[in-house]
């Protein structure tokens, strides 16, 4: 048994392997042709865009992943009941049970490949790719710093303490700089924020706004509940020196949920990411078993291009209802949970079904 098992998940690995390279290269086309827009700005030229593109397939990949199983599955299965083999397997006694815990097995495997993809290699390579396309198209400008975002834009230096949305930072500083008698640069000024959002364009609203004016005679302060500044800093080159919540790996998530937690903070929209991300790796799994029931059933006898297409329409479909879930659950209040495994939970039991009801 152990040899049949691992016959049948080298069939579905192979051909899960072939699926992931061609819609990964699809995918990556698909990305290319966006980075497409932004050459010609700045630096950023299309050896840049190349490389961006490249940077992007292992997250490409991971978010692919589902998908190519449950097609490599279809496909290596498909491919063994059209040379009969499947029939001469079942003959020998082998249960339909038995081939869908193989198809199980093959599942982990791809969780095993998908959890180095996403959380290993995903996460930094995306992060790099920001900063090419970003800096590229903004090389006028430096950042340093990991912790916080320090930016300099010509005589000024920006300091924020954190990102709270994707154009809503907390704890401003900028420092302005000024040229002396002398050459040097010395400070004009020192302007403090509770929080910066990006109404339009580059117009930045500050809240609680205070700021000390540094002269060569006397300091003076100036504050203000809000007040519009007009930057060329923009929330994309932000986004380059902030880490970016979506491409945290588990552990991230996890500790930063834990955080939010710990200090009574809203956590639903970071624990729908950490569980959707669960869920749909292990989802992975079920896939693969889903497989199993379209060789053995009703569609037995269609050709391999029928059972593709069933199942890509099967895996949008999934990826479709997961993602609407995801992003429609923090608006409504839902679980986090309910969010997360609702759909895990209902792909189980078709596959469940679909498995009890093969003859």
């Amino acid at each position: 048994m152990r040899l049949l098992d691992r016959y049948l998940i080298g069939q579905m690995l192979w051909f899960t392997l072939l699926v992931t390279a061609a819609l990964g290269t699809l995918a990556a086309l698909f990305a290319f042709i966006e980075q497409q827009s932004d050459v010609g700005v700045g630096s950023f030229g299309m050896l840049d865009a190349f490389l961006v593109t490249l940077l992007l397939v292992p997250k490409q990949t991971f978010q692919l992943l589902p998908i190519a199983a449950l097609i490599g599955a279809l496909l290596g299965l498909g491919n063994l009941a059209r040379g009969s083999e499947l029939i001469v397997i079942r003959a020998a006694g082998v249960s339909v049970l038995r081939v869908a815990l193989a198809a199980a097995m093959a599942g982990a495997v791809l969780v095993l490949v998908g959890a180095v993809l996403g959380e290993v290699l995903a996460p930094p390579l995306e992060a790099y790719a920001r900063q090419v396309k970003t800096l590229g198209k903004y090389s006028n400008m430096n950042y340093a710093g990991r912790a916080g975002i320090w930016l300099k834009d010509g005589p000024r230096i920006v300091s924020i303490e954190q990102q709270s949305a994707d154009n809503l930072y907390g704890g401003i500083f900028v420092f302005q700089l000024q040229a002396g008698a002398d050459g040097r640069q010395h400070l004009a000024a020192v302007v403090r924020a509770d929080s910066a959002a990006l109404v339009r364009g580059q117009t930045w609203r500050l809240s609680n706004y205070a700021a000390t004016l540094l002269g060569a005679e006397r300091v003076t302060t100036q504050r203000a509940a809000t007040t519009l500044v007009d930057s060329d800093v923009s929330s994309e080159l932000l986004a380059a020196a902030a880490v970016d919540p979506g491409s945290l790996p588990l552990r991230g998530l996890w500790h930063y949920v834990s955080h939010l937690r710990a200090n009574g903070l809203e956590s639903r929209s970071w624990e729908i990411a950490l569980w959707s991300r669960i869920a749909r790796s292990l989802s992975t799994i079920l896939l693969c078993m889903l497989a199993v029931p379209f060789v053995f059933g009703p569609l037995r006898s269609t050709g391999a291009g029928s059972r593709t297409a069933i199942g890509i329409v099967i895996g949008i479909a999934y990826f479709l209802v997961n993602r609407t879930l995801e992003n429609s659950g923090d608006v409504y209040g839902l679980s986090p949970l309910l969010v997360a495994w609702g759909p895990a939970a209902a792909l189980a039991a078709v596959t469940t079904v679909a498995i009890a009801r093969v003859r």
